[in-house]
Parts: C-alpha cells; sequence; structure tokens
C-alpha cells in the first residue's frame, strides 16, 4: 500500500522549514548529547553502552562529566541539548538538577533551546518531572514501544502497558511543550493489524511526535542470539508492508514524515536531530557519547572506569578519530541528508563543503556517477540540483547509504 503523504521532498512546510533553511546556510549550530550510561536491565534489542547503577559509579560519571566539560573549548552557544542512555530518567531528582546545573553553565543561543530527555516510562515520576522543568528541560522522549503486554514480555521491556500510559499523563500534566512516543514494529508476533492497532492506541494520546523503528538485530543482543538460533527470522517483505501503511496512519492523523524514522506535527520535529543529520557541530560527553567538533569527530569509550580516568588526564573523543576534511563532510551530509524527506540541494552541499580542494572535487565527482544509479534504480530522485529519496529509496535507506559511503576513498586521486 503506498503512502498518502504529499510529495515530502516538495513540502516539508511549516514543520521543518526554517530549520532547514538555517541548516543550509549556516554550519553555526552546536548541539550537546549527554550519555547516561545506567539502566536497570537490559532490552532484548538494545546495543547502547549500560550499566546497572550503584554509588560508586554515579561517583565515578559526575566527577567524569565534570572534567570532560572542561576539556571543551566551547566557541559558541549550544542551540540543543539531548540526554540519552541508558535511562537518564534512572538518575534521582537531585541528579538530573546536578547534572542540568553542568549543562546551565554553559551558554545557550536561548534559556528556551530545544533540551530533549529520554525516559522509560517505569522511571517516570512527579519529582523527576519536577527536577526536569526546573532545569530547562522541554521536550521528553518516552520509549513506550508497544502498548501490547505480550510483545513488552518479547522484548524484555521492563515496564507495562499501565505504566506507559500513567507515565505519559504524567508528562502532558506537566505541560512539556513537546512529548514523543517511541514504537517499535516487526516484533515477533506482531502481524500487520496488531501494529496498526498499537499504533492507533498510541495516537490516540495525541503526542506532538513519534518516532517509529522497525526492530533490527545488533550483535552481541539477546535478540541476535534468539536470531541465530532460529527463534526468531527476519521477513523483510512484511516489515515494508508495516513500514508503508505506517506512512499512511500518521499522514491521515497529521504527523508528517520528515526522516526515514520520525514523524511529527508542525512546530515539533526534533531540533538537536536535525542538526545532526545536516552536519552541523555537537559535543558528546558521557561514555560511548560521540562528538563532532572543531574539525574533529571521534567517540569516548564505552567503558565507565575508562573514560573517567581518559578524561582525568585530558583525554576525550579520541575512539574511531578522524580529521574532517570537506570531502568527507561533503559525502556525510548527503548520506544523512537523503534520509530526510526535504533531501538535499547539492549546491548547498557545494558551498557548505565543496571549496576547491582535489579531494572535495573527486567526492563531487564519484558522488555525481553513485547518484546515476541510484536514480536508475528508482531510489533516489533528482530534481535539477535537489536529491531526495523516493517511496521505494526510503524503505531501503541504508542500502542508498552504503551505496554513497566510502565515494571519496573509491574515487581516483
Amino acid at each position: 500500500m503506498g503512502t498518502q503523504q504529499k510529495d515530502p521532498a516538495l513540502a516539508m512546510n511549516e514543520l521543518t522549514a526554517g530549520t532547514m533553511e538555517s541548516a543550509r546556510s549556516t554550519s553555526e549550530q552546536l548541539g550537546l548529547y549527554v550519555h547516561v550510561p545506567f539502566c536497570s536491565s537490559t532490552c532484548d534489542f538494545c546495543a547502547f553502552y549500560q550499566v546497572k547503577p550503584d554509588t560508586r559509579k554515579m561517583a565515578l560519571y559526575f566527577d567524569g562529566l565534570e572534567d570532560e566539560l572542561a576539556l571543551v573549548s566551547w566557541d559558541r552557544p549550544l542551540s540543543s541539548v539531548f540526554w540519552g542512555g541508558g535511562t537518564p530518567g534512572l538518575l534521582s531528582p537531585d541528579q538530573l538538577r546536578r547534572l542540568g546545573g553542568l549543562v546551565n553553565r554553559l551558554p545557550k543561543v536561548s534559556e528556551r533551546i530545544e533540551w530533549s530527555v529520554e525516559m522509560a516510562p517505569a522511571s517516570v515520576t512527579d519529582a523527576r518531572l519536577a527536577a526536569l522543568q526546573d532545569v530547562g528541560v522541554t521536550r521528553i522522549s518516552l520509549g513506550v514501544q508497544s502498548l501490547r503486554p505480550d510483545l513488552l514480555d518479547n522484548l524484555g521491556r521492563q515496564h507495562t502497558r499501565e505504566q506507559a500510559l500513567r507515565a505519559y499523563e504524567r508528562v502532558r500534566n506537566r505541560g512539556f511543550p513537546s512529548v514523543n512516543i517511541d514504537l517499535m514494529f516487526a516484533l515477533p508476533g506482531q502481524e500487520e493489524d496488531v501494529w496498526i492497532a498499537d499504533l492507533q492506541e498510541a495516537l490516540a494520546l495525541q503526542p506532538d511526535h513519534v518516532s517509529t523503528y522497525c526492530l533490527t538485530f545488533e550483535e552481541d543482543t539477546a535478540l541476535w542470539v534468539k536470531l541465530s538460533q532460529g527463534k526468531v527470522k527476519l521477513d523483510p517483505a512484511h516489515e515494508a508492508r508495516l513500514y508503508e501503511r505506517t506512512w499512511t496512519v500518521l499522514a491521515e492523523a497529521g504527523y508528517l514524515q520528515y526522516e526515514v524514522s520520525n514523524f511529527a506535527r508542525p512546530g515539533h520535529a526534533c531540533q538537536h536531530n536535525l542538526n545532526t543529520w545536516t552536519m552541523q557541530s555537537w559535543v558528546g560527553l558521557g561514555p560511548s557519547a560521540a562528538s563532532q567538533f572543531a574539525g574533529e569527530r571521534g567517540s569516548n569509550p564505552a567503558d565507565l572506569a575508562l573514560w573517567r580516568d581518559q578524561v582525568a588526564v585530558g583525554i576525550r573523543a579520541r575512539e574511531d578519530h578522524s580529521v574532517l576534511t570537506p570531502g568527507l563532510l561533503w559525502e556525510d551530509a548527503l548520506i544523512f541528508g537523503l534520509r530526510m524527506n526535504a533531501g538535499v540541494h547539492l549546491d548547498t552541499l557545494r558551498r557548505r563543503f565543496g571549496g576547491t580542494s582535489d579531494e572535495a572535487e573527486r567526492a563531487q565527482t564519484e558522488i555525481g556517477r553513485r547518484l546515476e544509479t541510484l536514480v536508475a534504480d528508482g531510489l533516489v530522485e533528482r530534481r535539477a540540483d535537489h536529491v531526495f529519496l523516493t517511496p521505494r529509496g526510503r524503505l531501503l535507506a541504508d542500502s542508498v547509504g552504503r551505496e554513497i559511503m566510502g565515494a571519496l576513498q573509491d574515487s581516483p586521486a
């Protein structure tokens, strides 16, 4: 079934048009991501770095954040903040205020910048929400995943349906400007009618933003083990059907798809993620957090003690470290930009990253050839200098990204 959405590449409308235009014309955006690694248990699908909290680990964490903050040469005010995990909501109200106090030391473009925090429904309490409001949080993202008890059990989630509904009500009652619900589809045992019923029940709550993720099987997770044992199976055709139905249901409910997995009402697109997808700058703090800042890209070790030891002696973001070059940024801006329904304007990328370097020219030439192949395959549409994914391309966005990746390395010197 095809989507009934307007052509997303032509009509980002009031949802993100202003943000996208700003992202095209400036590279001054600076996001802050803080990884809070604490979780009480590991969900079957989760591959993010996490540890069980205790007093010693909490002390290591906050001491490390203090040291890491001092290592960054902050050259511009923050335009967005995002706390992810792990489960940031496992911090106590006092710890949330302490973490917020660290962030509030930094200059911000406005006291009302978008400030997002991920929360698991079981961790939502009025006291924690009050603490988040006190420090300036404007957006709560609830990891609901499903409202079906059997599916939650299959995922190893630690909350119940009732807790998810109660958590949403508490967040709404506190008056946060934006509320997102995370949902997952193509779960084991989830037929099409079950997924649509789950989605529609979530929409009845009237969230401002909905993120829908197809279940993926990451190595070193419980689900990966089940897949390798044949206890669960992949079904790409089933996944595609659910995805396309998702487009239709959300569009009919007034949510514009602005990225492969993200849908929002006007004014509620996630600014922090847009900053990342348009290859702006961001600083990542905490174990495993990644940064793209001051001409370099890298990540912290996914190990609380090692990260703490490194920042104590002045080392941060040295894992997978690379120097940002015009060609690399050009390539990545295209890969991530194509994941957005608005697509990208090639002349904008040329102005931002092209320069006159031989490397950038080689990247542009090779990327041009690869785009021609993707257009011929029906995955990408091109109108003058504007390129964007077709509906089929959105189903295969990861494959499109892989096709473009490495253009610089593969181009002749």
